[in-house]
């Protein structure tokens, strides 16, 4: 049986962060000036942050405190993980 420690755990590290930055940026697209309620400023992401626009390649390494913000077509953020 495998250990399992709330908050600790790889599969539950980054849920509440993740269900956070979800809720921060689902819809809006990322621009360069201030936050709005139809956009989220880029320096406002964490430091480890990358954006993954369709049809981008990314590495495959995983890094638990990276947030990664997947973007449509239109720029909009369709969804984030962390990894």
């Amino acid at each position: 049986m495998p250990l399992v420690v709330p908050g600790i755990t790889a599969n539950n590290m980054g849920d509440d962060k993740t269900q956070e930055w979800m809720s921060k940026l689902a819809g809006k697209t990322l621009c360069e000036g201030p936050s709005s309620e139809t956009a989220f400023c880029k320096t406002d992401l964490p430091e480890e942050t990358r954006v993954i626009e369709p049809g981008s390649m990314v590495t495959k390494d995983f890094k638990p405190e990276r947030l990664n913000v997947h973007v449509k077509e239109d720029g909009t953020v369709s969804h984030v993980t962390h990894g």
